[in-house]
C-alpha cells in the first residue's frame, strides 16, 4: 500500500475547507497569505486522493480521509488543465536570435509559434535552434517561422484530456513538451494555446503523489 504523508500546508488547507466549504482556491490562498499558483500542487494532491472535491465556479468541499492506496488510479483521474504549465510563445515573424534569447531566459525546452491571429501554427525545439545557428544563416534576420515544424505535423493536447493520455502522446511522439490548446468554434484548425504539458511536469506530479 502506498502511504502519502500530507505536509503542514495541506493539513491547513483541509481545516480551512472544513470550516468554510464551499470555498474557492483564491480564498484559500488569501487565508494562507500565498498565491494561488503556490497552492496548485497541494490542491491537486488533495483532490486526487479524494480528501477534497472541486466544483467549477463553486469551490472546494471536504469529502473525507481519501484513498492513498493507488497512485496510478489517482493520476488517471487528473486532467491536463489541473497541472499544465505556462507556455512560451513567439510569433512566426520573430527572429531566431530573439527566440534563442527568450528560450534560455525562461529555461524552456521549446517554444510554440503563433500566427497573426494568435492561433498555433508551429513549434520549435532547442535542437531546431541549434541547427539554425550552425547552418551559416544570419539568425538576427532569419524568421523563426522558417525553421519551425508546422501544424498539423505537431502533437497537441486539449485541456480536458487525462494526464495518462497526454503522457502517452509525449512518449509516442518522442517530444519533451506539447502545447495545450483550445479549439475556437469547434474548428480544429483554429487552436489557441492555453498552456503546456511536459515530461518534467508529469514527473513532478508523480513524485508529489508518491513521496
Amino acid at each position: 500500500m502506498i502511504t502519502i504523508q500530507l505536509n503542514d500546508r495541506q493539513l491547513k488547507i483541509i481545516e480551512i475547507v472544513k470550516k468554510n466549504e464551499p470555498i474557492t482556491g483564491k480564498k484559500i490562498a488569501e487565508r494562507l497569505q500565498v498565491t494561488r499558483a503556490t497552492l496548485r500542487s497541494d490542491l491537486v494532491v488533495l483532490t486526487m486522493t479524494g480528501i477534497l472535491d472541486a466544483r467549477p465556479k463553486v469551490g472546494y468541499f471536504y469529502v473525507g480521509e481519501g484513498n492513498f492506496s493507488n497512485e496510478t488510479t489517482a493520476m488517471k483521474k487528473m486532467k491536463v488543465s489541473d497541472v499544465m504549465g505556462v507556455p512560451l510563445t513567439a510569433r512566426q515573424s520573430d527572429s531566431v536570435y530573439d527566440v534563442i534569447v527568450n528560450i534560455f531566459l525562461e529555461d524552456s525546452g521549446g517554444v510554440f509559434i503563433i500566427d497573426d491571429q494568435d492561433y498555433l501554427c508551429g513549434v520549435v525545439s532547442r535542437k531546431d535552434l541549434l541547427k539554425a545557428t550552425v547552418g551559416g544563416s544570419d539568425i538576427h534576420k532569419l524568421p523563426i517561422g522558417m525553421i519551425m515544424t508546422r501544424v498539423p505535423n505537431i502533437a497537441t493536447v486539449v485541456e480536458d484530456e487525462y494526464i495518462n493520455q497526454a503522457a502517452r502522446k509525449l512518449m509516442q511522439r518522442e517530444v519533451d513538451s506539447m502545447p495545450v490548446v483550445r479549439y475556437i468554434d469547434g474548428d480544429e484548425q483554429k487552436m489557441k494555446i492555453v498552456g503546456k504539458i511536459s515530461k518534467t511536469l508529469i514527473t513532478r506530479l508523480f513524485v508529489e503523489i508518491t513521496e
